[in-house]
C-alpha cells in the first residue's frame, strides 16, 4: 500500500505493489557493480521482481535505479537491518510499506 509520507503526492497509487508474491531471495550480499569497481557500498536496495542487489542513489554508482531502468522492475527495498518494512516504485514514485505499518500520528 502507498506509504502515508507527508513528502509524497496525496492519492496516488501503485499497482504494482498488488501483486502480492513473495519478494525474490537476493542474488548477493553486495552491489556487484560496485564491487567490480573497487567500491563496497553499504546502502543497498533489492529488487521485487528478481532479487538483484544495487546501491542506493545517494551512492555514487546508483545501479538499483539503474538495473530499474535497464530492466522495468518497477519495485525495489531496502536491504538495510530494520528498513525491510518499506519499498519504492520507480514507476509511480511513491514509498510503499507493509499493510500492517501503522501510519504516523
Amino acid at each position: 500500500m502507498v506509504r502515508p509520507d507527508g513528502g509524497r503526492p496525496q492519492g496516488r497509487g501503485c499497482p504494482h505493489a498488488a501483486d502480492g508474491s513473495p519478494a525474490p531471495a537476493p542474488r548477493s550480499r553486495m552491489c556487484l557493480e560496485c564491487s567490480a569497481q573497487g567500491r563496497e557500498e553499504t546502502r543497498l536496495r533489492i529488487c521485487l521482481t528478481c532479487g538483484h542487489v544495487g546501491c542506493s542513489d545517494s551512492a555514487p554508482g546508483a545501479h538499483a535505479t539503474a538495473h530499474h531502468e535497464s530492466s522495468g522492475h518497477p519495485l525495489a527495498r531496502s536491504a538495510e537491518p530494520g528498513e525491510e518494512a518499506w519499498a519504492w516504485c520507480y514507476v509511480d514514485e511513491v514509498f510503499l510499506c507493509a499493510r500492517d505499518e501503522r501510519s504516523p500520528q
